[in-house]
């Protein structure tokens, strides 16, 4: 008796204790695609999932990697298996327990799905082992370095097979994960709505009962919301409206430049516009093109300088950019003498620029800078998932497209400049570089890693498939009362560790 009244008390105060914590509502810029790690693309949606799907392993504010709910890792001698440790006592939401066979289901799903947008990244990925209970070994065709940066994301999140099995392609609909918080419900275009599991591993860091994420696309919106006291968190705040900010002090901001990039990918072999066009046909015209440019103006211009600029698929500041191959100032004279020496000294062409404020800013300002130079650029404005269609067929002269990121850089390499990959939107191809970019990601010494890089930009420079122009900064503004904040550059808020003050 006395041991069921025991239980009885204790469940009487866990249930107090999570009445009295309080609600966190996020604004988010977009509404999410589907809550299923495998099936997923937006970048707005990893933003739920952290709260929602545990990983193996996350990375801090270096990019460094730690543990999550691999508990440990380990590569083999020949760097073509990676061996992990799960956590003990994890469980699903749906209190199925999460183990060695577990993982193996997900790493397996992830690479079977119909439509998995997972399969490409866990390509090297040849068979998965349950060594043990509690220890899963993933085995390569080829050592893969990158691997352990892929289980970052959303190809490392841990669904409930159970539940995945249920309801098949459906699951997104409400999905069962691993995460400090469970699905409650989703109104389209409205509200995602969480609640606080219980049977969480790390659950000492979770101080909230619920989080709401709202989608409200519209910035000066977002804003108001905030600041009327709706919402708790926004990101992705208008970079015109982060100074006024910071001078009112009324609520925090930060800022963390983005492990991804904006740029301009040109079609220089994805399709028969190619030739059709003089940027695709002359590298002479491309670095003319290049040249043109002021990327500083540029960023002051569109995004207030709330940038960092740059001409390669990393940051300036991130360790393996390739100081080899330093930033173009802009240079409209020797641009005018290329065009001469190419024998087009007015070269017309379209940039294709998404329907979103920064793009449509982007090309306007392109636009003017290289008319200084001879180019005359059309401007076609395109709603997003349309651009991206035209890319993908190659439909295309020159196209404004921005990258969220990965932490490791073969994730913004590999897929856009190797032959036929499916981000390879410019169409180029070279054996030696894709020789290169294959060294790159067997190599796990970063001092020898970085050698490559510098080998691989000094190649693709040569030819000029993407000219990269800067490195945003994630940009949130949030309730002062707030604390727990973390500034990691895959700019994803964690929900873990935060508290909101009465």
């Amino acid at each position: 008796m006395m041991k069921k009244s025991l239980a009885a008390a204790l469940l009487v105060a866990g249930l107090a204790h999570a009445q009295t914590l309080p609600n966190l509502r996020v604004g988010l810029a977009e509404d999410p695609d589907v809550l299923d790690p495998t099936l997923a693309r937006s970048f707005v949606g990893r933003l739920v999932f952290s709260a929602l799907c545990d990983k193996l392993v996350d990375v801090d504010e270096k990019l460094v990697i730690v543990p999550q709910l691999a508990q440990s890792y380990e590569w083999s001698a020949d760097s073509k298996a990676l061996t992990l440790k799960i956590r003990p006592g994890v469980t699903f939401h749906d209190g199925e327990k999460l183990d060695a066979a577990a993982v193996k289901f997900n790493i397996e799903r992830h690479k079977t799905m119909p439509g998995s947008n997972r399969r490409g990244e866990l390509g090297p990925v040849t068979s998965v082992d349950v060594v043990d209970p509690m220890t899963v070994r993933l085995n390569l065709s080829a050592p893969f370095t990158p691997l352990l940066a892929i289980l970052s994301d959303r190809a490392g999140m841990m669904v409930s097979p159970k539940a995945a099995q249920a309801a098949g392609d459906k699951f997104g609909l409400k999905p069962v994960c691993s995460g400090a918080f469970k699905f409650v419900e989703r109104v389209a275009q409205d509200r995602i709505t969480l609640e606080r599991y219980d049977g969480y591993w790390n659950k000492a860091a979770i101080n909230f009962a619920k989080v709401t994420y709202t989608p409200i696309p519209d910035a000066t919106v977002r804003l108001a919301n905030l600041k009327s006291g709706q919402l708790d968190f926004i990101e992705r705040v208008a970079s015109s409206d982060i100074e006024k900010l910071e001078i009112e002090k009324k609520f925090k901001v930060s800022r963390i430049t983005e492990i991804g990039y904006q740029g301009i990918t040109i079609n220089i072999g994805k399709s028969d516009k190619a030739q059709q066009n003089p940027l695709g046909r002359d590298p002479r015209v491309r670095e003319a093109f290049e040249l043109a440019l002021d990327r500083q103006g540029l960023a002051q211009v569109v995004m207030d300088n709330e940038a960092k600029i740059g001409n390669q698929w990393v940051a300036p500041t991130n360790p393996y950019y390739a100081k080899n191959v330093p930033v173009l100032k802009r240079d409209v004279e020797k641009a005018r003498a290329l065009l001469k020496a190419a024998g087009i000294p007015n070269p017309s062409f379209t940039l294709v620029a998404p329907t979103t404020s920064d793009a449509q800013r982007i090309a306007l300002v392109i636009q003017a800078m290289t008319r200084d130079a001879g180019f005359d650029v059309k401007i076609q404005s395109a709603e997003f998932a349309t651009s991206l269609n035209m890319a993908d067929k190659g439909d295309f002269d020159a196209y404004v497209l921005a990258w969220s990121g990965r932490p490791d850089p073969d994730g913004n390499l590999y897929s856009f400049h190797g032959c036929k990959q499916p981000l390879n939107y410019a169409g180029y191809c070279s054996a030696d570089t894709d020789k290169l970019l294959d060294q790159s990601r067997a190599e796990r010494d970063p001092a020898k890693r970085k050698k490559l890089f510098e080998q691989i930009a000094a190649q693709i420079t040569k030819e000029r498939p993407v000219i990269y122009l800067y490195h945003r900064n994630w940009l949130w503004a949030y309730n002062p009362k707030l604390s727990g904040v973390r500034e990691i550059p895959d700019g994803l808020l964690r929900i873990s560790g935060l508290k909101l003050a009465p």
